[in-house]
């Protein structure tokens, strides 16, 4: 695990992608794509709560 700042407080390495997708007429969604790079972990997500669910989990306590 990377350490982030002259605290040590541990970091976590994640790439997320963002994108609208059209749901209806004139109506568009956001989704995502979120890993966490070290393990590999992979999450699609349709909500922002389901993407800080995602990230919470991967947290350090």
């Amino acid at each position: 695990m990377e350490r982030d700042d002259e605290r040590g407080r541990p970091a976590q390495l994640f790439t997320l992608r963002v994108w609208t997708e059209a749901v209806g007429e004139n109506k568009k969604e956001w989704r995502g794509k979120v890993q966490h790079i070290p393990t590999g972990e992979t999450r699609y997500f349709r909500s922002w709560e389901a993407l800080v669910e995602f990230l919470e989990r991967l947290s350090p306590a």
